[in-house]
């Protein structure tokens, strides 16, 4: 049999190389146009619909914004429990001691607000602690190293906290500043404020601190993603 002519062979490969291209970028653009993942905001800039408060002192809206009050309280967000999440937590203070913190891992709504401390993790806001207690750390458990910096007093500071299964992980303005997986050798426990050492569940209730008097925390953006 005669071979048909060169050209009419390349043709043919140029069109099956185009229906490929076709097909590659065809797929390509169905994946681009999948809904990704979006924040849900838990904190609606207007009131404390969905949180629960207990514990001494509150939590008020000031120009849309959640700021502390007093303490020691705790305000949970009690519509539903979170795992395998990440919380997005932006915040200012108004000095280098301002305390508070971000509860995670929660089993239970908490009855007072020492239930976060001893039955869930603290993830620390205090820009003038040490790195056991500092922002980002895990309280008195797991230190915030790496590239810490969070800004001065009066400016923001976006805080993410991973859930992924037994490890927790904490971002500070965009740097990775601790991981911790539970069950990991933790200090000895050393005054009666400290966590109860033990597990955590994965799944659970979070919140946040209103520490003391003298510590004010605002609070505009509060959010969760799968």
């Amino acid at each position: 049999m005669t071979a048909g002519p060169p050209f009419s062979r390349t043709s043919a490969a140029l069109d099956k190389l185009k229906a490929m291209l076709r097909t590659f970028l065809l797929t390509l653009l169905a994946f681009s146009c999948l809904p990704a993942a979006s924040w849900k905001q838990l904190f609606n800039g207007k009131d404390t619909s969905g949180w629960q408060m207990t514990g001494p002192g509150s939590f008020e809206i000031e120009d849309g914004l959640l700021v502390t009050k007093g303490g020691m309280g705790l305000l949970y967000y009690k519509e539903n429990t979170f795992a395998n999440t990440t919380i997005k937590v932006v915040f200012k203070t108004t000095g280098t001691r301002a305390n508070s913190g971000v509860y995670i891992r929660m089993p239970e709504q908490p009855k007072d607000p020492w239930y976060g401390v001893h039955n869930g993790y603290e993830v620390q806001i205090d820009s003038g602690g040490d790195e056991w207690h500092r922002t980002g750390a895990i309280y008195s458990l797991s230190k915030a190293g790496g590239e810490w910096k969070q800004n001065p007093a009066g400016e923001w500071n976006t805080m993410e906290i991973v859930l992924k299964g037994k490890t927790t992980i904490v971002m500070l303005n965009g740097k990775k500043v601790n991981e911790y997986v539970d069950g990991q050798p933790v200090p000895e426990r050393k005054a009666w404020y400290e966590p109860v050492r033990g597990p955590r569940t994965n799944s659970g209730y979070i919140g946040i601190q209103n520490h003391d008097a003298n510590s004010k925390v605002s609070f505009k953006e509060i959010s969760v993603k799968k």
